[in-house]
């Protein structure tokens, strides 16, 4: 298996922290060479480690934001 070659060209922000050293960070992050994206997953202290994630273009964030702010979160049944 090769191994993965990645850039995080700029963190925008922590959504949490496991106390454990294992934070779940939005980042804009450029995978194996290609153009950056934005990225969503859990890393650890160094930046070395990483769990699974999601990435997802500029497009598809502009529909995630439309989507967050025509629901109301309240009302969802999540915890």
């Amino acid at each position: 298996m090769s191994e993965i070659k990645f850039d995080i060209i700029k963190n925008i922000g922590v959504l949490s922290d496991d106390g454990k050293g294992w934070k779940r960070e939005i980042n804009i992050v450029s995978w194996n060479d290609r153009k950056p994206k934005i990225d969503i997953r859990d890393w650890d202290e160094e930046h070395i480690k990483m769990r699974k994630g999601i990435t997802i273009s500029k497009v598809e964030l502009n529909k995630l934001k439309e989507v967050l702010n025509d629901i109301n979160i309240d009302e969802l049944d999540i915890g």
